[in-house]
């Protein structure tokens, strides 16, 4: 079958988009608690589930903790299990969040990116992602409505496949509650790209297991003589899978394509560049914005391209190097902040380019926090200073911030 004859145009949200992959990968279990600009999600996952076009276990909680406690569960005795959430939401989450992660459950979860509190604000950056990047869970960001969906396709296959969880990151707002056209495969050929979840928590009255269980620091023998990890070898595993996570993401982006048309660029999406001397860096819509600002450079002459972040965790550290093996100057635009270093994308690019010959000057910017807007002549403004300036490293700078 051709590929366009497997797809359908629908004009929807953001927030439709993430309900309507998770519907087509045929989710058992939702678990739902709202928080603006998040609610839409599982609003219209249960309009899915109460006319029947969605069969699967609709769970009003209390609690985003709680949310994520469901999904814990279920994953562990065999549903695939989805949730969504923003913000102090994600916070609330974080022990559950750890234990999805420490446990090796396949739970993907949209995370509709909000700006922290306090002060309270309902608009977008993504400290709240950010600030979980150490929970042990597979981060991806989306630019479009359009990779929401084809994100959290992806996301399903690519969490079974290494079982770890998947947060799918997408702006809220300019993304959640904003309508584009978006292409949706038939259900038939998500049922073929994404297998059934078989779990590898089996449980059974007559053979019953304790899980999790407290795990020293050493290896031991369980009650039957076998001898089992202790708790450091268990995040050596956790770290392992992670780490294959990066050939998993961009293997299954592959396939993706290859059965509906559409790639979202693997572990990384690049515009313009090949031949860029100077590279702008951001995550989620910030990089389409960017890729507008570089068209503009190249017509005053200035060979500018787009790296963007597709996998934040796990870290592509390698796909970096390549990508900026002919860049002289990176600037790395951060919708979120380390708070008493620098934007954590900027520090760890930083990181990954460390002893390699890869050695472009690297410029970090804290732009959007709060939904402070980002325009595409303001990026180019900001490149055109520091390039009269000269290229060379300076502290973290602030886009449009009044003071």
């Amino acid at each position: 079958m051709a590929v366009a004859e497997t797809q359908d145009t629908q004009i929807i949200t953001g927030n439709q988009a993430m309900a309507l992959a998770a519907k087509l990968c045929r989710v058992q279990v939702v678990a739902a608690y709202p928080i603006t600009p998040q609610s839409q999600v599982t609003e219209t996952l249960s309009e899915y589930v109460e006319s029947k076009r969605l069969d699967a276990q609709y769970v009003n909680v209390e609690s985003e903790h709680s949310a994520m406690s469901v999904c814990i569960g279920a994953a562990t005795v065999g549903a695939r299990a989805f949730t969504a959430t923003s913000a102090n939401g994600l916070a609330y989450m974080c022990e559950p969040l750890h234990w999805a992660a420490g446990a090796r459950l396949p739970i993907v979860m949209g995370c509709v990116n909000r700006a922290m509190a306090a002060p309270w604000s309902v608009l977008n950056d993504q400290q709240d992602s950010m600030s979980q990047r150490d929970a042990g869970w597979i981060q991806i960001f989306a630019r479009n409505n359009q990779e929401i969906l084809d994100c959290a396709i992806q996301a399903f296959r690519i969490a079974q496949a290494v079982c770890v969880p998947v947060m799918v990151c997408y702006d809220g707002y300019i993304l959640s509650h904003t309508v584009m056209p978006v292409d949706v495969p038939s259900q038939e050929a998500v049922d073929a790209f994404v297998p059934s979840y078989v779990p590898h928590t089996i449980l059974d009255p007559a053979d019953p297991k304790n899980l999790n269980q407290v795990t020293l620091a050493n290896p031991r023998e369980n009650e039957r003589g076998v001898l089992c990890h202790g708790y450091m070898e268990h995040r050596y595993l956790l770290e392992e899978a992670l780490e294959q996570a990066l050939g998993v993401i961009e293997e299954v982006d592959r396939e993706y394509a290859a059965a509906f048309g559409r790639s979202c660029g693997g572990l990384l999406w690049t515009y313009l560049a090949d031949n860029a001397e100077i590279v702008l860096m951001a995550a989620g819509s910030l990089a389409s914005e960017a890729s507008v600002a570089v068209d503009e450079l190249r017509k005053a002459g200035v060979r500018a391209g787009v790296v963007a972040i597709r996998s934040y965790r796990p870290f592509p550290k390698q796909a970096l190097v390549n990508a900026l093996a002919g860049a002289q100057c990176v600037l790395v635009f951060d919708k979120s902040l380390s708070y008493g270093n620098e934007g954590p994308i900027c520090a760890d690019l930083k990181a990954a380019l460390y002893g390699t010959n890869t050695q472009p000057v690297v410029q970090g910017f804290i732009a959007g926090l709060g939904g402070r807007d980002v325009k595409a002549r303001e990026l180019v403004d900001v490149i055109n200073r520091n390039l009269k300036e000269g290229i060379e490293p300076r502290p973290t700078q602030w886009v449009n911030c009044q003071i």
